[in-house]
């Protein structure tokens, strides 16, 4: 695998797993994602994007620690996944054992964001990006 990617470019993340195969079906059921055994036993790249397409770079941001919900915080490096449908995904979500810490809000001209629990106890959003949300 050849990859060079630009100095200070976030360049990789993980997913740890208690169960790889649980979330590896997770992932692969709602986000569509692919995964290619890479190395030890356990271990799996994913392919989060259709080959050939032509991904947006990564948005970042830097902000005050906060709480999801009253006793949901999150902790450490925070991501956020894009979607075609937020309804969608939180069918998907929950119809495959992942749970919604955040329910559905609109940030005006961004987006529909949920956060969610996978199969393994990991935080992350959910976003509809839509630049007329109200």
């Amino acid at each position: 695998m050849e990859f060079h990617p630009a100095p200070g470019q976030p360049a990789h993340f993980s997913i740890n797993a208690d169960n790889v195969e649980r979330a590896k079906a997770f992932y692969e059921a709602v986000f569509g994602w692919r995964f290619q055994p890479y190395g030890p036993p356990g271990f799996y790249m994913i392919e989060t994007v259709a080959p050939g397409s032509n991904p947006a770079p990564i948005l970042s941001s830097l902000q005050a620690r906060r709480e999801l919900v009253a006793g949901v915080r999150i902790a450490g490096w925070e991501g956020t996944i894009a979607v075609a449908d937020i309804d969608e995904a939180v069918r998907l979500i929950e119809s495959n054992r992942g749970k919604i810490v955040m329910p559905k809000c609109v940030l005006p001209a961004i987006g529909r964001l949920v956060y969610f629990e996978d199969t393994e106890g990991n935080l992350a959003g959910a976003m509809q990006y839509d630049s007329k949300a109200e």
